[in-house]
């Protein structure tokens, strides 16, 4: 690190603190921001995807949620999730698509990120243990990727450009007036 006192945790950076203004501190500050808008993304554009497609929530047939479970129920490492999905699979589908939806949404806006995050993590996991689980070799799963991307967002939130954010701002500025 380039300062010595931040290695130690000796306090906040950034702008109005007097140390670490600069272009570098900045660039750190929004080094999430690309990962939260692609994965937001993303996520909105499946859910809106999947909802907009009749044939996905059919037990049955070519592109339905049905057929595909039925073909991945045999090499998943966690068939008894399929099999639930299996008992009915509209439902599962359209809370999948519900899931993915409200991940993309909270991800985009910052709103509760680290839980919206941690429900995206929790999909990408779920996909992986079932859809993607027996592709070789193991990196051309997109599912296993997905879920390591969401990690840095549960961990940090989305202190940048959120609801989060503008919420936490103004609960110190009422704390200051306050207190202050």
């Amino acid at each position: 690190m380039a300062h010595a006192d931040r290695a130690v945790g000796a306090g906040p950076v950034g702008p109005g603190t007097g140390r670490g203004g600069g272009p570098r501190d900045a660039m750190a500050r929004y080094a999430l921001l690309p990962l939260r808008i692609f994965l937001g993304v993303t996520f909105v554009y499946a859910g809106l995807d999947k909802l907009t497609d009749p044939a996905f929530f059919a037990a049955s047939g070519s592109g339905s949620i049905g057929a595909l479970m039925q073909q991945i129920r045999g090499t998943s490492a966690v068939p008894q999730l399929v099999d639930l999905a299996l008992k009915d699979p509209a439902s599962f589908g359209y809370a999948i698509a519900a899931g993915e939806l409200a991940v993309g949404i909270g991800t985009l806006a910052g709103l509760f990120a680290r839980v919206a995050a941690l429900g995206g993590a929790l999909i990408s996991l779920s996909l992986w243990l079932t859809v993607s689980w027996s592709t070789e070799p193991y990196y051309y799963g997109n599912d296993l990727a997905y879920l390591m991307a969401w990690l840095p967002l549960v961990l940090a939130g989305a202190p940048m450009l959120s609801v989060d954010a503008a919420l936490a701002a103004r609960r110190s500025r009422q704390g200051r007036q306050l207190f202050g």
